[in-house]
């Protein structure tokens, strides 16, 4: 077989990554005299180095994903150690067997840029250019032309002052607080940072909050709910960052290797079935360049 055969071969199997790896060995085959089984094996090496890493089970690496993450999953409701069964007098009934049918759509938003100089949360306002920032965004959820049920803002007044803003351009979208979804130190995160290191009993106390809200809003939808449901959730970037690793299953410690910029919009979407997907991470592109903050 001819040298130019042989990597062709070899990218054929490798893929394209492989290319630069065997143009680092091409020198060394060629200056082979004749086809040695050196040549043969500093060939046959590059090509086993390049292959994708061998896929594991997931048994064998124990991240299976749980389908009762919500503790809402029907197959595994129990009722005095027997399995709940849902009786309906209809059996056409979409809600046949209690599973649901309707998929939750859950748009968290993080607050505009605030006045972070401010004596206290009451003080901690919107800037000017914080208030235009929480324009743009209603006017994205309003251009993308969903029918909102409910938007949910945390008391804080940061966030509150920007659901405000928002439900101008969401009329009849009614507007509820939420002391569960106050800012806070969810879990100490890893790595560590240097620059933020709040007291223990900080993540004790703001932890259980933060989950608790995940509880309460981040779940698959009742067997009730007949249509496929699109809720806002205002609220701040450390709750949001907790809020997607423990939706997505990842470890929750990897919250803030993630930045969301002022006003941006995560989409997750919670399935009957229990499986989750995040649709956007920290959309601002609705926004002008130079109106773009992340403080």
């Amino acid at each position: 077989m001819s040298y130019r055969r042989t990597i062709k071969i070899v990218c054929g199997f490798a893929g394209g990554s492989a290319v630069l790896v065997v143009a680092a060995a091409a020198a060394e085959y060629q200056g082979c005299f004749g086809h040695t089984r050196a040549a043969r094996w500093s060939l046959f090496n590059v090509l086993q180095a390049a292959q994708p890493a061998v896929n594991r089970t997931v048994e064998s690496t124990g991240n299976a994903w749980d389908f009762n993450w919500d503790k809402r999953d029907p197959s595994a409701l129990l009722t005095n150690g027997k399995k709940k069964e849902v009786v309906s007098e209809d059996p056409s009934s979409e809600q046949d067997n209690g599973k649901p049918k309707a998929t939750r759509n859950i748009l968290l938003i993080r607050h505009s840029q605030y006045n972070l100089s401010g004596n206290g949360d009451h003080e901690r306002i919107l800037t000017p250019l914080g208030r235009e920032q929480a324009e743009f965004t209603g006017q994205r959820l309003a251009a993308l032309g969903l029918k909102y049920d409910i938007m949910v803002h945390s008391t804080m007044a940061r966030a509150t002052e920007t659901a405000n803003i928002i439900s101008k351009y969401l009329p009849g979208v009614e507007l509820v607080s939420c002391d569960l979804l106050r800012e806070g130190a969810p879990i100490q995160p890893v790595p560590p940072v240097t620059h933020w290191k709040p007291d223990a009993v900080q993540y004790h106390e703001d932890g259980a909050r933060i989950e608790a809200a995940f509880r309460r809003y981040i779940h698959r939808a009742d067997p009730k709910q007949k249509e496929d449901s699109y809720e806002i959730i205002v609220c701040h970037a450390n709750v949001i960052r907790y809020f997607v690793c423990r939706a997505l299953q990842f470890p929750p410690e990897g919250w803030l290797r993630i930045g969301l910029n002022n006003g941006s919009i995560t989409w997750l979407t919670v399935r009957p079935s229990g499986r989750v997907a995040l649709r956007t991470l920290g959309d601002s592109g609705f926004m002008p360049p130079d109106k773009l903050t992340r403080t």
